[in-house]
């Protein structure tokens, strides 16, 4: 084991440098992907055909395809049909697409946890079907999905190193270049761990916090 204090505090500040850029990353693609997944899962319990189809297919070919490949697409294709976007715009874009593919499904089994009586309810009170939905539905399953987003945030925040392969100095990378420029791997990723635990460590804890609030009886 080649661990030394020295250098590991050494390394510290630019592992927190990149720890800050995971950070902003996550929270970029969880905000972004929120909304592809609020609006997937709107979509996939739409009676439009036309919309389910298009958020089914989109959930099934992002779920089956690993994020790397989506990445490393993103980053290298596009180019070549003329759309050239910087490497943390590209990050931020893979990220929430897969992110918003799995929370699309989280929001459907959240609204479909729902009785449809309470739908049927609303409508029979002259409530448009999107007021319905706004006002009736979506409150009680956001309670319901918390938990699981949380969940999905942690393997977001997990999954932000993936981008170090497209040259962002993000935590990861960090801890690649500072192994390079110290000769030393034990030091260096012993700090990577730590920034990941502190970065997931409060999001189990909400995580769990929720699920035993929140929790169906």
């Amino acid at each position: 084991m080649d661990f030394e204090l020295a250098v590991f505090l050494e390394v510290l500040p630019a592992l927190a440098a990149g720890a800050v850029v995971t950070a902003q990353l996550a929270l970029g693609a969880a905000l972004l992907g929120l909304v592809f997944g609020l609006l997937g899962g709107l979509a996939r319990v739409s009676g439009n055909r036309l919309l389910r189809g298009t958020s089914l297919g989109y959930v099934l070919i992002v779920r089956g395809l690993p994020l790397l490949v989506i990445l490393l697409f993103l980053y290298y294709g596009l180019p070549s049909i003329g759309v050239l976007l910087s490497a943390p715009t590209v990050a931020v874009l893979a990220l929430s697409i897969t992110n918003g593919a799995y929370v699309t499904e989280i929001v459907r089994a959240g609204i479909e946890s729902i009785d449809r009586g309470q739908m049927r309810a609303a409508r029979s009170l002259g409530m448009s079907y999107p007021l319905a939905m706004r006002r009736i539905i979506l409150p009680q399953a956001f309670r319901r999905v918390l938990p699981p987003l949380t969940n999905e945030a942690i393997t977001l925040v997990k999954n932000t190193a993936l981008v170090s392969v497209i040259a962002i100095s993000d935590l990861l990378r960090a801890g690649v270049d500072a192994m390079t420029w110290k000769a030393n791997t034990f030091s260096p990723f012993a700090g990577v761990g730590l920034l990941y635990l502190v970065l997931t460590i409060p999001l189990l804890v909400l995580n769990r916090t929720l699920e035993r609030r929140y929790r169906i009886r």
